[in-house]
């Protein structure tokens, strides 16, 4: 269907994913992308070797969805998987907080946190919201505008219509539209834009084989931009609530934003190639690839972590003799919280102080924490061993 343009503007380009239109304006004219709706039209065709890739990277989900049931308790790796990506999320888009400076204020929240642990902070708590969500509501724009509310809720862009969606034109790159790298679709245009992406997500007009699905919805979104800022994490979001919601996984375990950093470069040259040319086959071969690494990854880490765990309450067994409840106690709260200080396992705990400082000392003699401040007072401890493990794979600091 043609697109109806506003007085002023006027398609300068089209491929098969959109219109490029030319917005007037009193200080420069700029061009702006306004995407068709979805499916792409013709559909996305995959060849032999991209169906290959598509069948391992469900091979991959199924193992992942598996390793969830074989966990002994799957929540406590959770909550630490999804500080990662917090961390992973939110270093594409420019901040400098690591795994254990997040880990750091989670073991402190009185501390004060800079803008940089508040966003990731604030993406955590988006994540855990949006996925409560699904039992109440269908992925939609409902869902996203209140996840991206708790992703601008405070810090370093609060004052962005957090919860809104945006009536002014954004841009990425440059200093305005007329120099920018890319300008997402005029607000004018956005109502219809994201009245088809939910079409689509709720599979309108047809249904979409679940991982291209994903693909195609999440690129969509990046290029509408809905948002004046917190446009790219929750993007990233929507891929995590479409697994849940469409039962391919039954717990959130497969995040891909250590892929994307690694690839940042291609991922938003691929985004762009959809825009410029149409090219939508490679952005899903390379969200397949995404898909599979992601998973394979996090299958070894649980694994690993799991053997972890095993190992090391052996080992606090055989020591532990009248402190047994008490360790096993605080050894739980450290599979949450490989970081942490005293004050923070007596409250998780309800041990006394003595008690606790008492079981820390075991377990630094263990080899299994290890004092990170080379302080007297307002110690701090880390497991190592853990630590290391969610490190392993990765290519960036932690």
């Amino acid at each position: 269907m043609p697109l109806t343009l506003l007085p002023g503007h006027r398609v300068v380009g089209e491929t098969r994913s959109g219109y490029w239109v030319e917005v007037g304006s009193r200080e420069e004219p700029y061009r702006a992308f306004v995407p068709k709706p979805l499916p792409p039209d013709p559909g996305v065709t995959l060849s032999e070797l991209d169906a290959e890739l598509s069948g391992r990277a469900d091979r991959a989900l199924g193992r992942l969805d598996g390793t969830a049931e074989v966990f002994p308790d799957i929540e406590v790796f959770l909550s630490v998987w999804l500080l990662r990506e917090a961390v992973y999320s939110s270093q594409i888009e420019g901040t400098q907080s690591s795994l254990s400076d997040l880990l750091l204020f989670e073991a402190d929240r009185t501390a004060e946190a800079v803008d940089d642990l508040t966003e990731t902070a604030n993406y955590v708590d988006a994540v855990n919201a949006g996925i409560a969500s699904l039992d109440r509501l269908p992925v939609s724009m409902r869902l996203l505008r209140e996840a991206h509310a708790r992703l601008l809720a405070s810090g370093r862009g609060s004052e962005k219509q957090p919860g809104e969606i945006r009536t002014t034109q954004n841009w990425i790159g440059g200093t305005r539209p007329g120099n920018a790298r890319y300008v997402p679709v005029p607000p004018q245009y956005l109502p219809d834009a994201l009245a088809d992406l939910e079409n689509f997500l709720n599979d309108v007009p047809a249904r979409t084989p679940l991982l291209v699905k994903i693909a195609l919805a999440h690129a969509q979104f990046e290029t509408i931009h809905p948002f004046l800022d917190g446009n790219g994490r929750v993007g990233r979001l929507l891929i995590v609530l479409l697994l849940q919601a469409e039962g391919a996984l039954r717990r959130p375990l497969l995040y891909v934003s250590l892929f994307l950093k690694r690839h940042r470069d291609e991922y938003y040259e691929r985004l762009q190639r959809i825009r410029t040319e149409g090219d939508w086959e490679a952005w899903v071969r390379f969200f397949l690839e995404a898909v599979e690494t992601t998973a394979e990854d996090a299958v070894a880490t649980a694994r690993s972590a799991m053997r972890l765990f095993v190992e090391d309450e052996r080992r606090i067994r055989d020591r532990a003799g009248k402190a047994a409840a008490s360790l096993a106690r605080i050894f739980t709260v450290l599979q949450r919280s490989p970081i942490a200080t005293a004050k923070m396992l007596e409250a998780r705990t309800g041990l006394a102080n003595p008690t606790v400082l008492s079981a820390i000392n075991v377990l630094v003699d263990l080899g299994i924490l290890r004092e990170l401040t080379g302080k007297r007072r307002n110690r701090t401890f880390g497991y190592d061993a853990y630590l290391a493990i969610l490190r392993a794979r990765d290519d960036v600091d932690a």
